[in-house]
């Protein structure tokens, strides 16, 4: 039901992918500033950045404004990842204008690099694909207007921009794909858990059947050989099996009308994920000797009944035990506590079940089992409710309702008469 608590992520992975473009985007933007500008002038220069670059109102006004693109789209990387994406690649342009550029220099263009391999990372293909493009498109406008100016002073620098382009979109789609297959995987262990546990239950309802339909035969038979001597006898054995029969088909109707969707072949699948079965008696008649058994071992269980005790049908008993069993199992196993209550409310019309201990386990986020699943899927095989969490004040509680059928008590009283 707990799981250890999930490692802290690394450093890397805990900046924000927007935190990350404009770290990128800015150190390259102010080096040149400061070296080239604000420095006093060296005996080196740079064609790129000339000391006088930003001279002129009009070129500072459009860094200001590249700066402020960038700044805006890092911050709404995260929501609106292709307008942000757009705001890095139009800011990284701007920049180039107000340096009166031909290219974009390569360390410029890492900014655009690390949204786009967020984007191929959290977005479909066909959006990360056209990201893509639309950044090797920029990259093929500056060296087509080069060519056509007849400028060819430097160094075509676009093939290797576009091979980062091309590494960074790689490692997000990569990213992406390992996430969906993740995903598909955790979906489908669950959808497995689901039905290897409603084999499970498919399993002891035979049982429970099985029982009925012999104690049915045991009073059919007992009431047929007296009939004639002993009326009485033979009254009541046949109100017994009038009781027996209506809780058999009541628990059946419940039950199959959930287990008629699992499907065969994904029933076989569920087999080689299915719990072992539990060995103790499933009744909650045994709930004080699973107490006894769990307080003998070292974690002490107090048991507490609330309400008139009566007979439940069968399905509801076997389902209650095997909640309260599985949260006593789990709060042996990870809640570290020294102790567990146990409360059993027979209430008018349902039976509540609530298991609660004050250890420090929880985080079932993480849970890797399939101890939740199977008690939230027994509750809605009988129509009820199940919920399972921390408490506000420490420790751990699993709380189930569980619809009793309307005459279940007029029945015991009629068949006990």
């Amino acid at each position: 039901m707990s799981a250890s608590p999930p490692l802290p992520l690394p450093l890397l992975k805990r900046i924000p992918p927007g935190l990350w473009t404009a770290l990128a985007w800015y150190a390259a933007a102010v080096e040149p500033i400061v070296e080239y500008v604000v420095m006093p002038q060296a005996p080196t220069y740079s064609l790129n950045y000339p000391q006088d670059g930003l001279d002129s109102l009009g070129a500072r006004a459009l860094l200001a404004v590249a700066f402020v693109l960038i700044l805006a789209g890092s911050a709404v990387l995260r929501r609106r990842t292709s307008a942000a994406y757009g705001m890095v690649i139009v800011g990284t342009v701007i920049s180039t204008v107000a340096w009166r550029q031909d290219e974009i220099p390569p360390t410029q263009f890492l900014a655009v690099d690390i949204a786009l391999c967020y984007l191929a990372a959290t977005r479909p293909r066909r959006s990360s694909l056209t990201a893509a493009a639309t950044a090797l498109g920029t990259l093929a406008g500056y060296l087509v207007l080069r060519l056509t100016t007849g400028d060819d002073s430097s160094i075509t620098q676009e093939p290797l921009v576009a091979l980062t382009v091309v590494i960074a979109w790689l490692i997000g789609n990569s990213s992406h794909q390992a996430r969906a297959h993740t995903a598909e995987l955790h979906a489908r262990a669950a959808a497995e858990a689901v039905t290897a546990e409603r084999l499970r239950i498919a399993r002891e309802m035979h049982d429970t059947v099985a029982h009925s339909i012999g104690i049915i035969a045991l009073q059919a038979g007992a009431a047929a050989r007296v009939t004639e001597t002993q009326p009485a006898k033979a009254r009541e054995a046949m109100l017994t099996v009038e009781m027996a029969g209506r809780e058999t088909l009541s628990g059946l109707r419940r039950m199959l009308g959930a287990l008629r969707q699992a499907d065969q072949d994904e029933e076989r699948q569920g087999r080689a994920h299915a719990p072992a079965p539990l060995r103790p008696a499933a009744s909650l008649a045994n709930v004080e000797q699973l107490a006894a058994t769990t307080t003998a071992a070292g974690v002490r269980v107090e048991v507490r009944w609330q309400g008139r005790r009566r007979p439940l049908p069968a399905d509801i008993d076997l389902a209650a035990f095997r909640i309260v069993q599985e949260s006593v199992t789990n709060a042996v196993r990870h809640s570290g506590a020294d102790s567990c209550q146990v409360r059993l409310d027979y209430r008018a019309d349902e039976l509540a079940v609530e298991v609660s201990d004050r250890g420090k386990g929880g985080g079932t986020s993480t849970d890797t089992g399939y101890g939740l699943i199977g008690m939230r899927e027994r509750a809605a095989l009988l129509y009820g409710d199940f919920t399972a969490g921390p408490r506000p004040g420490g420790g751990f509680l699993v709380a189930a309702r569980l619809p009793v059928p309307a005459g279940t008590a007029a029945e015991a009283k009629t068949g006990a008469r």
